[in-house]
């Protein structure tokens, strides 16, 4: 249908000062010659039509001729925004402008108007972009007495391209340096206004406050790290916010939504961020069976044991001395218990002493402020100047029966038991431990004494008494060690080296570096192990230390006495397993630091794996030496304040001090 268009006379908006300012170098004369000249174009285009009749549809009269396809795009481009053309004629005012590249301002325009136009509101803060795009695609904000001049003056304002810096309505503060006035927006238009800026993102600033750092916690041994506690200190403003709890297993317990921990962090912390799980009704009213392995919330059963240990492997460091019966005691027993190489603390710490301190108070309370607030005594016992402690983690004590000790003695003329055994007996969930602490017969050449004494002590030691056997049928009455899943035997065998002091030295003074090999071979122990004469069914761990005895006291030098005695692996720690592999060996080292003795201490780490037990067996239920546990943490603490006190004072003083 021809588009009939009422004659009026061109009207354009004039431009005040300011408007002509901001367009440069274009004066209000060249816009109006423009306009009229757009305005003539149209008017004949339309009598054309109406000359040529109704025969044709308009979209075919319009592709006869190109001169009237070069029309008809005129008009396109005052209904439809688009990027406009060059201006015919140039105007040598607009050189600068023209002298852009015309693809390349397409490409950036077409990029504005994806900017503009975005639906999720994503590029701006503030909300000046879309409100642009607003002005920039709609034409009914303009003034209804303007919008023909508006549609006439389009071609020639918007050439000016990006050259111009336009403010536009609400968006002046943002996308111009300078601002207009509100006269001066009202009166140049909008259209215009808009093709001519130059889209500018402001600044962009988060909608909601952004969330906490990740915490990424990936390693399987933090499980058993208590130095992880004091690293959350905002767990307890965390907890103060509602957690919904869904689970009704106790094994699934949940962290709080602000720790953002992956699968492998969220086994190895159940342990140490526990929530309490609420129960269904459903669940308690199912019957219970005592003594079964897979009842539904058993404190010994599988669900709690994959709670705190998913991959039920148990962390245990032993550790055996020969502390020849001297009063003084090391400064700092770090280095022994806590040594620097080892990230990770472990679960259970034994510690079994031979020919021990006098005081034997004072050393557990020393091994407890070592430890810290993380341990308890769980057991200590002690036969003559034989001594065995055992601490383990205070959240794993739940889950031990009670322990039961017995002694045996090899040396019966000795008013002072220095010689024989100690052990101590417990059940942890379903796996049952026994430690044995002993002292064999000294002396070179006393093999068969040692041996002698082995057999008294597997046949004398009466465990367990009240504690059942985890395996009844595989037990041998005449041998305390068939009697336990895992058994550890460590102290002071006394079995020396088959060879003489000078071929010793000889040895030693080559670099053996780990190989112990040249060494070994003249050890009395590993000889009888192989015949099968003692500890049958034991293994140790490969020995890459040097030999422990017999050191002058305070400093790593062999006995340079008149005895001249050789040196030996008198200090050892072997092992027993019921089940084959369920014991790893982690570490087996000596200590080096602890120079207070002839002996130097040997330890060692050990993986355990751990069974899922019955509820049929009596508890520790909990208890353990608090006063010893008091004692020792307000010795930590006291020590701690005194090296604060004593930095302190060195700050202080003026006195200049080169160490």
């Amino acid at each position: 249908m021809p588009i009939r268009m009422a004659e009026q006379k061109p009207c354009v908006a004039p431009l005040s000062e300011e408007g002509s300012s901001l367009l440069g170098a274009l004066g209000n004369t060249d816009i109006r010659d423009l306009a009229e000249s757009s305005y003539r174009d149209i008017k004949e285009w339309i009598d054309l039509q109406e000359k040529r009749g109704k025969a044709k549809s308009e979209k075919d009269k319009l592709s006869q001729s190109p001169y009237t396809t070069e029309i008809s795009k005129k008009v396109t481009d005052f209904i439809v925004p688009r990027p406009p053309n060059r201006p015919k004629p140039r105007l040598q005012k607009l050189e600068r402008a023209f002298s852009l590249d015309e693809k390349q301002w397409r490409r950036r325009f077409k990029a504005s108007q994806e900017s503009l136009t975005d639906p999720n509101d994503t590029g701006s803060s503030n909300g000046s972009l879309p409100d642009a795009a607003t002005v920039l695609y709609s034409t009914s904000h303009l003034p209804d007495d303007h919008s023909h001049d508006s549609l006439a003056s389009e071609p020639s304002t918007s050439s000016l391209g990006s050259s111009y810096p336009v403010a536009v309505g609400s968006t002046s503060s943002r996308l111009s340096p300078n601002p207009p006035t509100s006269d001066v927006a009202s009166d140049f238009p909008r259209n215009a206004m808009t093709s001519l800026a130059k889209p500018q993102l402001g600044e962009v600033k988060p909608v909601k406050p952004l969330p906490q750092m990740e915490l990424n916690i990936a390693s399987r041994a933090l499980r058993t790290a208590n130095r992880i506690d004091p690293d959350y200190m905002d767990y307890k403003h965390c907890s103060q916010h509602k957690v919904l709890r869904q689970s009704s297993s106790l094994s699934d317990t949940r962290l709080h939504n602000s720790m953002v921990c992956n699968q492998c962090s969220n086994e190895s912390m159940k342990s140490t961020y526990s929530l309490l799980t609420p129960l269904r009704s459903k669940d308690v009213r199912n019957s219970y069976l005592e003594g079964s392995l897979l009842a539904s919330g058993a404190l010994l059963g599988a669900d709690e044991l994959d709670r705190y240990f998913p991959d039920r492997r148990l962390g245990v460091f032993i550790v055996t001395w020969n502390m020849q019966g001297r009063k003084e005691l090391p400064e700092c027993l770090d280095d022994l218990m806590l040594p620097s190489d080892d990230d990770f603390v472990q679960d259970m710490y034994v510690i079994g002493v031979q020919e021990g301190c006098p005081d034997r108070r004072e050393w557990e309370i020393r091994l407890q402020e070592t430890l810290g607030p993380h341990y308890v005594l769980l057991h200590s016992s002690g036969h003559g100047v034989l001594y065995l402690s055992i601490f383990i983690r205070r959240d794993l004590i739940w889950f031990c029966s009670e322990v039961e000790f017995a002694t045996v003695t090899t040396r019966m003329v000795s008013q002072i038991k220095t010689k024989g055994a100690l052990a101590a007996s417990f059940t942890f969930f379903g796996t049952s431990f026994l430690f044995i602490n002993s002292h064999f017969t000294s002396g070179d050449g006393k093999v068969s004494e040692r041996i002698l004494d082995y057999k008294k002590i597997i046949e004398g030691l009466q465990l367990p008494r009240n504690i059942p056997d985890t395996n009844p049928y595989r037990s041998n009455p005449m041998d305390v060690t068939s009697r336990f899943d895992e058994v550890f035997w460590f102290g002071d065998f006394n079995f020396r080296l088959n060879k003489d002091r000078p071929g010793v030295n000889t040895i030693l003074q080559t670099k053996l570096e780990r190989d112990m090999s040249r060494l070994l071979q003249y050890d009395q122990l590993l000889k009888s192990m192989q015949n099968g004469s003692i500890f049958k069914g034991f293994e140790e761990a490969e020995i890459q230390f040097l030999p422990t005895y017999k050191f002058d006291i305070g400093c790593d030098a062999y006995d340079t006495t008149s005895k001249q005695r050789t040196p030996s692996y008198t200090d050892r720690v072997v092992y027993k397993s019921r089940h084959k592999g369920d014991i790893r060996v982690t570490k087996y080292a000596s200590c080096s630091l602890m120079k207070t003795s002839d002996h130097r201490p040997v330890f060692g780490l050990f993986d355990v794996r751990i069974r899922p037990g019955r509820d049929n067996i009596p508890l520790a239920a909990g208890q353990f030496d608090r006063e010893l546990y008091l004692l020792g943490i307000k010795r930590r603490s006291s020590r701690e304040f005194q090296k604060r006190q004593a930095v302190k004072n060195q700050k202080n003083s003026t006195v200049c001090t080169v160490s």
